[in-house]
């Protein structure tokens, strides 16, 4: 066997354990607050967030999950919070996209942790960028109240989630809520908030405070039920416009009012029939590296996931760092920028570092994503970047000027944008390429990405500098036994940080995916994008 086949066997083999790993992590987390709360569940006649989406989308449809992995190793003092006990994610109900949130009772009784109300309010931003109904199946004990100092008072927190429904509404975005479980306190206007409520006779109930806070503030004594229950609230007070007898009842109400729902006017991103890539796409396994220093052909990773594996390049042979194509995915038509991670020389015959962004790519890709911004073309961006090129030659050459042109670009741009971390994603780089800060509609990785303001061996390497030079100066001797174990505990640290599921536990990338899901995700992002107007393209004022 050649040296390129054990090297590409080796990466298939790496990938292909990455990606199953990721599937077993993810199996647990889909267990919420385990098997046995998933049976106290179903003893109360109540279906599992999980099942309830199950039963409200369509059969055999795609439900496209968002912050799976969100609070993922966190919170271990509190037993954790899997998923952030709640879950999110795009369905088809009735044919039409919609924002499901289902609050997941397995885990704490649905309470609000500061990784959930992030959450929330991540699904709501997606729903009001692309305009789509959104359903939430509430079931939940309010705020986590250990942590109520990090989930009730600020912008970002618990009360944002209830001014984005009023925000919602007024622009015709349809909301529609379940109470399916407990609805308590401050979390009761999420529902009564929505255009239409539901509630489910038996275990749905409603109010601002529960019998034992009623009793402990104004010594009255009631019952849940007649505090707050299906009848009560339906029948006595009019808060909720419709009462269930089930679950299941419920949730087949909630399609047939998504039947009903008229459309708006589409954005108009072109669409053609949509056709596979003519290479085989599960050769992405073997081609991406292993090693992520080692370079490889990015336009043979491209090939593997556009439609009929046609490119069209943009500036082919200016600016070879970065890669910029228009090609369908799926029959949608899409700009493609993406780091080329393969050594390269430039029109000077100059060697070029692959993955590092050169003023000749910050200038071709700001470019091309103007022209895709004038054609009404959606971005997709694709990380493998270590960041920009430092050095003399490329600040005498105005690297900081060039870079700040590509983020501006970036920033102002108005197409939806897609972003896919396959390997590297550090420094400023990240923002160049339309990292979480800079609003792409969907951001997901694979299992290789790497987020952080720069690889762990060399943010090692620069703080060992520092910490050694420190002690020097208060007159300690450093061994060089000593500065290895800085470094490596230095370096596991920040490898640790540099992690997909890091990224994914906090919400900096919405999934994380196996390659092979690129093209859904990216479908399915434009398709709930084109529900949604495009704003005009203008630039700020920057030095070109």
């Amino acid at each position: 066997m050649s040296k390129i086949n054990i090297e590409h066997s080796r990466n298939e083999d790496s990938m292909k354990l990455l990606a199953s790993n990721v599937k077993r992590r993810f199996e647990v987390i889909k267990l919420g607050g385990g098997k046995k709360k998933i049976e106290k569940q179903h003893s109360k006649g109540k279906m599992t967030a999980r099942e309830r989406i199950d039963a409200l989308i369509d059969k055999d449809s795609i439900f496209l999950e968002i912050g799976g992995f969100a609070g993922y190793g966190m919170y271990k003092e509190h037993g954790g919070c899997p998923a952030g006990g709640v879950v999110t994610g795009i369905g088809y109900v009735c044919g039409r996209q919609c924002m499901i949130v289902a609050n997941d009772a397995t885990v704490k009784a649905g309470a609000w942790f500061p990784i959930t109300g992030k959450k929330n309010l991540r699904a709501q931003e997606i729903a009001m960028e692309n305009r789509l109904p959104t359903i939430y199946l509430v079931d939940s004990a309010g705020v986590f109240l250990p942590m109520q100092d990090e989930i009730f008072p600020d912008k970002e927190h618990f009360g944002r989630i209830f001014r984005n429904n009023a925000i919602m509404s007024s622009r015709g975005i349809p909301q529609i809520s379940a109470i399916m479980g407990s609805c308590v306190a401050g979390g009761a206007y999420l529902p009564i908030m929505s255009d239409e409520a539901l509630i489910v006779e038996g275990t749905g109930s409603i109010f601002l405070a529960g019998p034992y806070l009623v009793k402990a503030a104004i010594g009255e004594t009631v019952d849940k039920e007649t505090l707050g229950g299906a009848t009560t609230q339906s029948d006595i007070s009019g808060i909720t416009d419709y009462k269930m007898p089930d679950d299941a009842t419920c949730l087949k109400t909630i399609r047939e009012l998504v039947d009903k729902m008229g459309h708006d006017e589409k954005a108009g991103f072109d669409r053609v029939t949509p056709a596979l890539p003519a290479k085989n796409q599960e050769e992405i396994y073997s081609i991406f590296p292993e090693d992520p220093t080692k370079p490889y052909d990015t336009t043979a990773i491209l090939e593997r996931l556009v439609d009929n594996s046609h490119l069209t390049y943009y500036k082919k042979d200016y600016g070879k760092t970065i890669t910029c194509a228009y090609a369908r995915i799926d029959g949608w038509s899409v700009g493609i920028v993406a780091n080329n991670r393969q050594v390269v020389k430039n029109a000077k015959r100059e060697m070029q570092f692959g993955g590092v962004i050169y003023s000749d790519s910050a200038d071709k890709a700001a470019r091309f994503i103007m022209n895709c911004n004038q054609k009404k073309i959606p971005l997709v961006f694709l990380h493998d970047v270590t960041g920009f090129m430092v050095g003399k030659r490329s600040e005498h050459g105005g690297i900081i000027k060039d870079g700040a042109k590509l983020v501006n670009a970036v920033s102002n741009s108005t197409v939806p944008k897609f972003s896919i971390v396959m390997g590297n994603s550090y420094g400023a780089g990240n923002y160049a390429m339309c990292g979480k800060a800079y609003d792409p509609r969907l951001i997901v990785a694979w299992p290789t990405a790497k987020i952080a303001v720069m690889g762990g061996t060399q943010a090692a390497k620069v703080l060992l500098q520092i910490q050694v030079a420190s002690m020097k100066s208060k007159g300690k001797e450093v061994s060089q036994e000593e500065q290895d174990k800085i470094f490596a505990d230095i370096k596991a640290r920040y490898d640790e940080q540099t992690s997909p599921y890091y990224a994914a536990a906090r919400l900096w990338v919405d999934a994380i995916i196996d390659p092979l899901e690129t093209r859904k995700v990216i479908s399915m992002g434009i398709e709930a994008a084109n529900n949604a107007k495009v704003e005009p393209f203008n630039v700020g004022v920057f030095q070109v």
